[in-house]
């Protein structure tokens, strides 16, 4: 669901001026960083020197290195990226998959790369769970609109809709590690689908 490196950057809130731009560089240093070396070489004179930014100025602000995830993973949340509205159910949840899978084998491997730092860093994987609550918060859109049009019986529970529709891609690409399969978004939408039509995430 629109992983850190498919994030348009186009924040709600942001200062101006130097502090932004300064900022702008600093991010997208860490994830070129992170992406070509990995966490175990992410330093901030690393992210420093590419970014064209004073050690000084990131160690001030930034302090650690899990300073520097955890505002990657802060500004990856403040955008306004919005679930696709294809006009149908599975064709929403087949656009998320595939936005999904997208993300997660491009090259460089950011989206992968950051994944692997949450299990490393703490400041990580608190940003990832709060980018994906948000992100999931956000695609119950795509639920409310198919009960709107008759699609999905009425308490339909997102949330467990939304995992069990996503959760195949990164079980696949993830877990098993397995090449991506052009039919797989699809096929897990489908499913989903199916199961929600027939009261699966009705609560009770």
């Amino acid at each position: 669901m629109a992983p850190p490196d498919q994030q348009p950057d186009t924040p709600r809130r942001r200062p101006g001026g130097r502090t932004s731009r300064i900022r702008t560089q600093v991010i997208d240093a860490v994830r070129a960083e992170l992406a070509e070396r990995g966490y175990d070489e992410l330093t901030i004179d690393g992210v420093a020197a590419r970014g064209g930014v004073h050690r000084a100025t990131v160690y001030r602000r930034w302090r650690d290195v899990g300073g520097l995830l955890a505002d990657v993973f802060a500004a990856a949340g403040d955008d306004d990226w919005q679930p696709p509205d294809t006009g149908s159910l599975e064709g929403d949840l087949t656009a998320l998959n595939q936005e999904s899978q997208d993300s997660m084998t491009a090259q460089p491997p950011l989206v992968m790369a950051l994944f692997a730092a949450s299990f490393r860093s703490e400041e990580a994987a608190r940003g990832v769970r709060r980018l994906w609550e948000d992100r999931y918060i956000r695609c119950e859109a795509i639920v409310r609109r198919a009960v709107g049009r008759g699609e999905l019986p009425e308490g339909t529970d997102a949330r467990r809709l939304l995992v069990a529709a996503t959760a195949p891609v990164y079980h696949h690409l993830v877990l098993l590690r397995t090449p991506p399969d052009p039919a797989l978004p699809a096929d897990a939408a489908r499913t989903a689908v199916l199961a929600a039509r027939a009261g699966a995430f009705v609560a009770g």
